[in-house]
């Protein structure tokens, strides 16, 4: 076993101290509700988490992407100039495997709070060219993202109780935090559906009309405004983008 054991952590697979277990796939079945974030809760979050775990904690409250998702990002997969993603992959226990759904598949707008996270995160980042994974691991030359739980484990529980936060916190508590505060500022079911790519969507269009992308961005620039304390309104976001 201690071969094989060496092996890996030579390959990059694991790191030295890694618990090997963490790579054995879980039951998919959900041991506790997500807990939900109140703003100052989030934004004191941040800010005991280093840049690179805190764009990505960005990334996922205000797209709604799973971590999964999120660590299957590749440069080439933003479109700056539309503000927003293709999400064509995701990463599991340092496996790439595809989106849990077509509907995980569609682009996902972009808030610019979110792009200046990303720009300032790539700019300093060591992998930055198209074809790298947006948060490559160091431990792997940039071969491959890092692990969820690691990063779980190392960075964002000790940031949760560093921030006095005596909630459950994991990486699905900001897409359910995302969810709550869509259907708290009262979006259309519709338009937080598309939002946050269920797996049910398509029952969904028998009843709704389709979600136009101004209804989309806006929602989502709602959330971004509860998040980051932003006094902005949809009227004044919409006559910069038309300037």
């Amino acid at each position: 076993m201690s071969d094989v054991y060496q092996h890996a952590i030579r390959n990059g697979w694991l790191r030295n101290n890694e618990n090997p277990l963490l790579a054995v796939r879980q039951s998919a079945k959900r041991e506790h509700i997500p807990e939900t974030l109140e703003a100052h809760e989030f934004r004191a979050l941040m800010t005991y988490l280093p840049q690179k775990v805190r764009t990505m904690g960005v990334i996922c409250a205000t797209t709604g992407l799973r971590i999964s998702e999120v660590l299957g990002l590749k440069w080439s997969d933003i479109d700056w100039a539309k503000l927003e993603m293709n999400v064509s992959r995701s990463v599991v226990h340092g496996r790439v495997g595809k989106c849990k759904t077509e509907v995980s598949r569609q682009p996902v707008p972009l808030d610019q709070v979110t792009v200046d996270a990303m720009l300032a995160w790539r700019q300093d980042c060591t992998y930055g060219t198209a074809t790298d994974w947006v948060f490559a691991s160091e431990w792997t030359a940039g071969r491959m993202p890092p692990w969820a739980n690691t990063l779980l484990t190392r960075f964002l529980e000790p940031a949760a109780k560093s921030a006095s936060i005596t909630k459950r916190v994991g990486w699905h508590t900001f897409r359910h935090t995302y969810s709550t505060l869509l259907k708290g500022n009262g979006e259309d079911v519709k338009v937080v559906q598309e939002l946050m790519r269920h797996a049910n969507f398509q029952t969904t269009m028998n009843v709704y009309t389709r979600a136009i992308t101004t209804a989309k961005r806006d929602a989502q620039s709602r959330v971004v405004d509860v998040l980051m304390e932003r006094p902005r309104t949809v009227k004044e976001r919409r006559e910069n983008a038309a300037a």
